[in-house]
């Protein structure tokens, strides 16, 4: 299978590539160059790390000059969480705010990642018991409707019921209708 490449992004003028020979893999050297950090020491950081070892390895890139070489790749998946990893007091002052931002980002993200589903039911059951409650008030509330139209219903049959003969026997007291 044939390689393609694609820019993710660019730092401090580097174009930071997605390979994809079948997966999507990183080059870190490029990122390092543009932080300003040491390739070497972010090699033997990664090789070190008992995640990220696991999923790195040589794979032919084509670098900025245009020519292909074997390059240390990371997984795309795993890039962000190395890059969290890098400490901005050691790259390059031109970049350290963003690094920094990106950090902060990160922080948020896990934040939420972890915590948006309890959030999430927390809100979702403050609901259901208010919804609840509307709906005891309104079931209560057409509880005593049906009373109150079964109690008129009751008059109305009676008032239907009742003759002439009931109305004299009665000394034609207008009243009893009510």
């Amino acid at each position: 299978m044939k390689s393609t490449t694609k820019t993710i992004a660019v730092i401090n003028e580097t174009k930071i590539l997605v390979v994809q020979n079948g997966e999507k893999l990183v080059p870190i050297k490029p990122i390092c160059q543009a932080l300003g950090v040491d390739f070497a020491t972010q090699k033997e950081k990664i090789e070190n790390d008992e995640i990220l070892s696991s999923t790195v390895g040589l794979s032919p890139t084509v670098a900025a000059d245009g020519k292909e070489r074997e390059m240390f790749c990371i997984p795309f998946k795993f890039v962000f969480g190395w890059i969290f990893t890098i400490n901005p007091a050691n790259v390059k002052e031109e970049v350290r705010e963003g690094l920094v931002r990106y950090k902060l980002a990160c922080y948020n993200a896990l934040y939420q990642s972890f915590t948006d589903s309890q959030e999430f039911l927390a809100e979702k059951q403050e609901l259901v018991e208010k919804k609840l409650e509307e709906l005891d008030e309104i079931t209560n509330n057409f509880k005593n409707a049906k009373s109150k139209l079964y109690d008129k219903k009751k008059e109305l049959t009676k008032v239907r019921e009742f003759t002439m003969e009931d109305w004299i026997a009665n000394n034609r007291q207008p009243g009893l209708f009510k």
